[in-house]
């Protein structure tokens, strides 16, 4: 059955050269008890060893059932002594944080055995070495006596053919020592049992064979074998050791260590808290963005100019570039550096057709809440105290009101602006003024309306009423000789006919949770009142005339250009195309709408030709955006270094792992474990660490949340801004999960080479 043929085995330390076996051939029946006897050194561990396969012989061969192993690989070996041998160490051996029956169970673990059937087996073999009552037990809460016992149990369960016994009895007393040999004699009745001992009594009263070593030769047998049988369909089965497996040694092993565990798993988790915090915030201002784009800035104005700015990356960083001449800032050399301008380049003049004027006309009114058309235009605007003054305002001042596109929903002012005194416009003689959130006004609109702005303050009422003139062109301006020019008898231009009064009828504030209106605090106008002014304007004897003219009608000089006299006739009010528009959405869905219709317009049209827009919200959102992302960026790479350094940690506290689980490995290694089920092993406990310190990590970071969220409201007026994402949280996970792995590797790989003999000798 197993036969050993002129084996040698040699070890070399430095430059001493020790011959352990010296050509040693023995050959063994399929069923006895044999005793190996010998001095210190003669050998018989390392026989045992090479039986084994804990050992490698330097040559020779060892044939088990006809089958050579002189050219077995690692993996061979390993499904040799899982399958072939059964060991019973003089100290036990048994794995300390696992169970008498997971002990038992071990062999056929790695056997891939069905959990049923190596439970079923484990437990009859416990039962037959007395120990079925024991099985749930720690190896530490058995007796000597116990312990070999299991040990034996073990050596059985996977019912190997060879059970080898190294100094059985060596920790027993007599008595015990007699009961573990009485039941190792029995084994032997069925399956091949090599002793080593040095006790040549307890040899020759219980062994069938015994054999004496000295000096690593043969020099006595009792009982040689003279002929021999041999299984020539002999397979050897391979192991193989599940992760779950290596995830239950290391969990129990883990469970030993609670305390360092948690700690270790708590430190490696700081980095993990520190990045959920910060996608915490960036996650909840992205949400608090989205939540002042949606209810707010979705209602700015999508911003069709006549000259709009298109600005790109590349341009802006050459921009940038441009700028940057000699060593400083502010130089203190007098010289001017010539730069190129790309004024020509980033501005798009857009050019605003009756087609696409009607264009816009015809966009679904239910997407808006009102359009303004802002016009280059002068207002012939004057008020009457002791005499008649004209009203200077600008255009930031003196504005027009969104109009109102669908009358089924609420107005773009009554939506964001509150009415604190009168009524809101309802004809084009209408007008209304806008205060800020101070109910402030500044001074020139306060002239304007006829008030001494010296005053302390004003009240509401005495605003209702106020009176402004619009004087037509025909009113205002008189023809003398080729030119116009403006009528300086205000008192006539005030009082004929043709004029328009506006009046006050409200004041009005924005809402105090509206973030932001386009609107200015001043005075605003119905779109309705420009309109007619402009048709007004075109019959106008000025405007004609300046149609007519190719030269400045009010200057009497000669146009450079066809758009400078564009540009008179906007500001006579002779055009009606605007020199802005401003679009309304009613919400953001609808602004998303609006752009695909105005996106529309610009397919298969020559870059010249297109219309480029502004979309306010887009713009300040992507703008919050783009600097929240950098803060969380910057931020999350600070706390990647604490990752880092946890993923170190691991690695040290991986290894000290592996130093103080030497003996295990032995073990494991004797019940046939692979090199990659014993990193696996490893793996396991990094990967429990790394799941740990993740859950562990973004459990404290969810509870931190609560109180950041109290401080930042506290501060900012903003509620539960703070709000982390399930999948970041499922990624966190997963990171801690990778860098603990990675962490815990080399130590694994480390663990995987030890050698088992001297693993086993390990305390």
């Amino acid at each position: 059955m197993l036969k050993l043929e002129k084996i040698k085995k040699t070890y070399v330390t430095g430059d001493f050269v020790q011959d352990a076996l010296k050509d040693l051939s023995l050959e063994f029946r399929e069923n006895e008890f044999v005793a190996i006897l010998g001095p210190s050194g003669s050998g018989k561990t390392t026989l045992l060893n090479i039986i084994g396969g804990l050992d490698r012989y330097n040559s020779g061969n060892l044939i088990i059932n006809g089958k050579e192993t002189k050219n077995f690989k690692n993996e061979d070996w390993d499904a040799y002594r899982n399958n072939c041998i059964g060991f019973v160490f003089q100290n036990y051996n048994l794995i300390p944080h696992i169970s008498i029956l997971s002990n038992v169970e071990m062999g056929m673990t790695l056997s891939g055995v069905s959990v049923k059937e190596r439970r079923e087996k484990s437990l009859e073999v416990l039962e037959r070495v007395g120990l079925k009552d024991h099985v749930h037990k720690k190896p530490n809460q058995l007796s000597g006596g116990q312990m070999q016992r299991v040990a034996i149990a073990r050596a059985l369960a996977n019912d190997p053919d060879i059970i080898l016994a190294d100094e059985p009895t060596g920790a027993l007393d007599s008595k015990t020592s007699i009961q573990i040999l009485d039941l190792i004699k029995e084994i032997a009745k069925d399956k091949l049992v090599v002793m080593v001992t040095h006790n040549a009594e307890l040899a020759n009263k219980y062994a069938s064979r015994v054999v004496e070593l000295k000096d690593g030769m043969l020099i006595k047998d009792s009982n040689p074998v003279k002929e021999s049988k041999e299984n020539s369909k002999y397979e050897i089965v391979k192991t193989a050791m599940s992760f779950l497996t290596a995830l239950s040694l290391s969990f129990n092993n883990i469970i030993t260590k609670k305390g360092r565990t948690l700690l270790t798993s708590f430190a490696s988790s700081i980095g993990i808290i520190g990045i959920a915090l910060i996608l915490s915030l960036s996650n909840g201002f992205d949400k608090q963005i989205d939540k002042f784009e949606a209810e707010t800035i979705s209602s700015l104005p999508i911003i069709i100019s006549q000259n709009s700015l298109d600005l790109d990356i590349d341009t802006m960083r050459d921009m940038h570039d441009n700028y940057q001449t000699g060593d400083n800032k502010f130089p203190s050399d007098k010289e001017i550096y010539p730069y190129e301008s790309y004024y020509e380049e980033i501005v798009h003049k857009n050019i605003f057709t009756e087609e696409y004027i009607d264009y816009i006309k015809d966009i679904d009114k239910t997407l808006l809440t009102g359009v303004s058309n802002i016009r280059m235009i002068n207002l012939n605007l004057f008020r009457k105290g002791e005499e008649v003054y004209p009203v200077v305002l600008d255009q930031t001042s003196l504005q027009s009101l969104p109009k109102q596109v669908d009358e089924s929903k609420e107005s773009y002012l009554s939506r964001n602006f509150d009415l604190l005194e009168g009524s809101l416009p309802e004809n084009k003689e209408d007008i209304i003024v806008i205060v800020n959130p101070f109910n402030q006004l500044n001074n020139r609109v306060l002239e304007a309306l006829g008030f001494d702005f010296e005053v302390d303050k004003i009240d509401f009422k005495d605003i209702i009423g106020k009176e402004i003139k619009l004087v037509t062109n025909n009113n205002y301006y008189k023809k003398v000789g080729n030119i116009y020019t403006i009528n300086t008898n205000l008192d006539e231009v005030y009082n004929k006919k043709g004029n328009i009064t506006l009046r006050v009828s409200g004041i009005v504030r924005m809402k105090e949770d509206v973030n932001f209106a386009i609107l200015n605090e001043g005075i605003a106008y119905e779109e309705e009142l420009i309109e007619h002014f402009i048709e007004n304007a075109k019959e106008s004897n000025i405007v004609k005339a300046q149609v007519k003219a190719n030269y400045n009608i009010l200057s009497g000089q000669k146009f450079q250009s066809e758009e400078e006299k564009m540009y008179l006739l906007s500001a006579l009010g002779g055009s009606s195309i605007p020199a802005m528009i401003n679009l309304y959405p009613n919400n953001f869905d609808s602004k998303e709408e609006i752009i695909k219709y105005l996106d529309k317009y610009n397919d298969n049209v020559i870059d010249e030709e297109k219309v480029i827009y502004t979309d306010l919200s887009s713009t300040m959102s992507a703008l919050s955006g783009n600097i929240m992302d950098a803060i969380t960026i910057v931020l999350i790479a600070f706390s990647s270094i604490a990752l880092v350094v946890s993923s170190i940690m691991i690695g040290v506290i991986t290894y000290i792992s592996v130093l103080e689980r030497t003996k295990e490995i032995g073990i494991l290694i004797s019940l046939g474990a692979r090199k990659k089920d014993i990193a696996r092993v490893f793996n396991a406990e990094t990967f429990i660490i790394g799941l740990t310190s993740g859950i562990l990590g973004i459990v404290i970071a969810t509870i931190l949340i609560f109180p950041m969220n109290t401080i930042i409201e506290n501060l900012s007026g903003l509620p539960n801004v703070a709000v982390l994402n399930p999948i970041h949280a499922l990624i966190l996970v997963i990171i801690s999960l990778t860098l603990t792995v990675i962490g815990g590797y080399i130590p694994a790989i480390i663990a995987s080479k030890k050698d088992p003999v001297e693993a086993l000798r390990t305390e």
